[in-house]
């Protein structure tokens, strides 16, 4: 047979290519694997599904658990995807911010505010303890009285709550012997350096009523300010008005049930003071607190403050301004602090007094003359 007939019939005997065809997926024939599994897969027949086992050649109809295991996630739209990565590289970078942030233990340094902002719905009780009657170094028998720990003490109790996460109020209670007063107070912070702003501030109101708020109303206007440097250490600045503040006495009558002397603003003073005291009933006055915390030790800090009384120090007989200096140990939702000071008074309207005036004695506020004291801080919830 020729060649060319040969290769003719070939081509023509030669079965043609078949067409390629298109890839077939589980989905197409109702079959999804489980993920996790090597031997099982679910099979949809007839708006059902059905569980297949290969290893043990079984089927059985899949149960509700085993049909949504079976079903595929929904793929999240692209903007939900995104907002997700933003906020978590939000939630980063505001922790990283927080970190290098100083955290105060409590809500002042000894009698300084630190204008730190309370949690919400947060309960907090603050107790102060002030030993004048004693100083710590120069009077014999340290040792044997502890540095005036065994002497009488000023008291003072007071409770906090956080109405929201930036409004607070309190109400705070100090003893008969220094006048009585009850002092009721609202804060708003409205700056925070954990919410990237580059300081802490609050604005903070109170009325201090002696006799149990029932007579010699102080009112008090103060911006609380503070800025941490690093996470180790805060400055504080508080500068206060005081509406017809009135010098810091003690209270005359030995018995301590007794009322508290009446001391209105146009009336003489109801103690009889040194004459080199020369101090008016009441005045206005406006003061600068200022302090310093220095962490030692992760939960320790170093702390130091003084309220100088700059407008009408005189008028109320403050000499010297009063310091404070301590040190502070921080526990998770506890705080105490153990310091040195010459004042004892811890309302906004005592707190820059001296124990010059309420001893009696003009130099009870110098530095020789410190008395020891304590405050306790316990957030309850």
């Amino acid at each position: 047979m020729p060649a060319a007939i040969t290769i003719a019939m070939a081509q023509v005997t030669s079965p043609a290519p078949a067409p390629s065809q298109p890839a077939i997926s589980a989905s197409d024939l109702g079959v999804t694997f489980l993920p996790g599994s090597a031997s099982q897969l679910v099979i949809e027949r007839n708006g059902k599904r059905y569980l297949v086992d290969v290893a043990t050649n079984s089927i059985r109809e899949a149960d509700a658990t085993t049909a949504q295991a079976s079903t595929p996630a929904p793929t999240p739209p692209a903007e939900t995807v995104s907002s997700s990565t933003t906020s978590a590289v939000a939630d980063t970078e505001k922790k990283k911010t927080v970190a290098k942030i100083y955290t105060p233990g409590d809500d002042s340094l000894f009698s300084v505010p630190t204008g730190r902002r309370l949690e919400r719905h947060g309960f907090y009780v603050n107790f102060t303890h002030r030993f004048p009657y004693e100083p710590a170094f120069t009077t014999s028998g340290r040792g044997d009285t502890l540095f005036g720990l065994d002497d009488f003490s000023v008291s003072s109790f007071g409770l906090r709550y956080g109405v929201t996460s930036k409004l607070s109020v309190m109400a705070y209670r100090s003893p008969s012997v220094i006048g009585r007063p009850i002092e009721l107070m609202a804060a708003y912070n409205f700056l925070d350096e954990r919410d990237g702003k580059p300081f802490n501030a609050a604005l903070r109101f109170s009325v201090d009523g002696q006799n149990d708020f029932d007579s010699n109303y102080t009112e008090n206007f103060e911006l609380v300010a503070s800025r941490s440097i690093g996470h180790r250490a805060q400055l504080y600045a508080t500068p206060t008005f005081s509406i017809h503040q009135r010098p810091l006495l003690a209270n005359p009558n030995n018995a301590l049930a007794d009322a508290v002397p009446n001391q209105p603003c146009g009336a003489p003073l109801a103690v009889d003071l040194p004459a080199s005291f020369q101090a008016r009933p009441c005045a206005n006055t406006f003061s600068l607190a200022m302090g310093a915390a220095v962490d030692i030790r992760p939960t320790v800090a170093i702390i130091a403050e003084t309220i100088p009384t700059l407008v009408n120090a005189n008028e109320l007989a403050i000499h010297r301004p009063e310091f404070s200096f301590g040190i502070q140990k921080r526990l998770w939702r506890h705080a105490f602090t153990l310091g040195f000071t010459n004042s004892p008074g811890t309302v906004v309207s005592e707190r820059s007094g001296t124990n010059a005036t309420f001893t009696g004695d003009p130099g009870a506020d110098k530095p020789s003359k410190v008395f020891i004291g304590f405050d306790l801080t316990r957030q309850v919830y």
